[in-house]
């Protein structure tokens, strides 16, 4: 027999290395190499093949085409039944696309997909892959929840070959595989979950849905501090990845899409968990704007753009006199040190000194916000909170500031507008460059250049 092949592969970034080392040359990390079993050539392999991976893109052909001449048809999407899945996913599910949904233990992976496969199985063919629960376990799920339980195909297995064999009998139209950390190979010698298993279970998998047009659905776990366990050369396979975010002490979800070759990145879609499931949340600033009927100091209202939509959130903030001689900026939902780079920028350009207090900023609801355009928000709420002066609960105010104090336009500014319109505000502050040519019926938009300028508009 040949002697089995192995490598050492780091967990952070997927670098490979002959031998172990302690710091992985590439991205620096210590510790991060595991070792992985190389999988031989198996039988019928093609010649020249390296252990039979033709066609992991899909086809097999090996022929050199001009690509004026690729066909440009739109390949048509599946609806996921769920316009919030689909609005993350760039408008639905694509035949032959590999997408990987994360997520903590309890945030709902496998009963937003569970939920999506029952509906599915209605008009479509749908096979659904539980390693971590028995047959029984799902049933009384699908129970609880009133699912239409007809039509599914459901299989209890971890052997990839098995789970590929009943593939190629049953010729589903989306694959459901929950989840991957529990799928195996037989000839790779170490345990499930471990880096050779996941990775070379993935790449099976997905080598299966590109060559058999199916659309594949995968449930990953995630770390500690809220990565995709697994090695990073996972994410590189796959088409899509989705982590489904939602703390313990709340019924809200967020499904934000980090990866896609499909869509839009860091589009989110809400869910509400409910008694019969996943519910979707269609207008989101609804929830995020859940306010007390007193206004109080250092509370204001921020629209901010998530993926191809406005979204209006409640931004907090608290000053209080510092006994530390470093006093402290903590930020929940924003960068802490754009929060201290900001601070600077009202100290040198609006004459307002913030460094004998501590800082706390919070954004309503969960939600993270990692664009530039709630600069001018985050500023205005400090100094409603400095000076104790409620803000009016008709404003809303976005933009971004620069290290000069001046404000700087951001993208769909307009749509920004209309979006807060609607929901009744009648007052914008916005950078001069955003303002439209006509203002929204009942909203008066005031436009502003510096910094000072939005401080004297207060």
């Amino acid at each position: 027999m040949a002697k089995a092949r192995s490598a050492f592969v780091c967990t952070e970034c997927g670098a490979e290395y002959r031998k172990w080392q302690g710091q992985c040359t590439s991205c620096q990390q210590w510790n991060t190499l595991s070792e992985v079993r190389l999988a031989s050539a198996r039988p019928g392999a093609a010649a020249g093949t390296p252990a039979g991976r033709g066609g992991y893109a899909g086809s097999l052909s090996r022929e050199v085409v001009d690509l004026a001449q690729v066909d440009l048809s739109e390949v048509p999407r599946l609806s996921s039944t769920f316009e919030e899945f689909d609005r993350v996913l760039g408008g639905g599910l694509v035949p032959g696309s590999a997408v990987l949904l994360g997520g903590h233990p309890g945030a709902g992976k496998s009963t937003l997909l569970l939920q999506t496969a029952c509906k599915l199985a209605q008009s479509r063919r749908v096979l659904y892959v539980t390693g971590e629960e028995s047959l029984s376990q799902v049933a009384m799920r699908a129970h609880r929840l009133q699912l239409p339980v007809a039509g599914l195909k459901m299989l209890a297995e971890t052997s990839v070959e098995t789970i590929l064999a009943v593939a190629e009998r049953e010729r589903p139209e989306i694959l459901i595989i929950d989840s991957i950390q529990t799928m195996h190979l037989e000839d790779i010698a170490s345990a499930p979950g471990g880096v050779a298993q996941v990775r070379e279970s993935a790449a099976a998998l997905t080598r299966f849905a590109k060559q058999s047009n199916t659309v594949l659905l995968l449930v990953g776990h995630v770390t500690k501090d809220g990565t995709l366990a697994g090695p990073k050369v996972l994410e590189h396979m796959i088409d899509a990845s989705l982590l489904l975010e939602g703390g313990a002490d709340s019924r809200f979800r967020t499904l934000r899409g980090q990866k896609n070759r499909f869509g839009a990145v860091n589009e989110l879609g809400v869910f509400a968990m409910l008694e019969h499931g996943l519910k979707e949340v269609k207008n989101p600033s609804a929830i995020f704007l859940s306010r007390t009927e007193e206004q109080a100091p250092g509370s204001l209202v921020m629209v901010v753009w998530e993926g191809t939509r406005p979204i209006l959130v409640e931004v907090q903030a608290l000053l209080d006199d510092s006994p530390l001689g470093n006093p402290r900026r903590v930020a929940v939902g924003l960068d802490a040190n754009r929060l201290a780079m900001l601070l600077a920028v009202l100290h040198r350009h609006g004459g307002l000194f913030t460094g004998d207090q501590d800082v706390f900023l919070n954004v309503v609801g969960g939600v993270k916000v990692l664009e530039t355009s709630a600069d001018l928000a985050v500023l205005l709420a400090v100094v409603s909170s400095l000076q104790s002066r409620p803000l009016p609960r008709e404003l809303v105010v976005f933009g971004e500031v620069g290290l000069s104090g001046e404000i700087r336009p951001v993208p769909s500014g307009q749509e920004r507008i209309v979006e807060a319109a609607k929901h009744g505000f009648t007052r914008a502050i916005v950078p001069r460059a955003n303002a439209p040519k006509t203002s929204p019926p009942g909203m008066e938009v005031v436009a502003v250049d510096k910094l000072a300028d939005a401080l004297e508009a207060l």
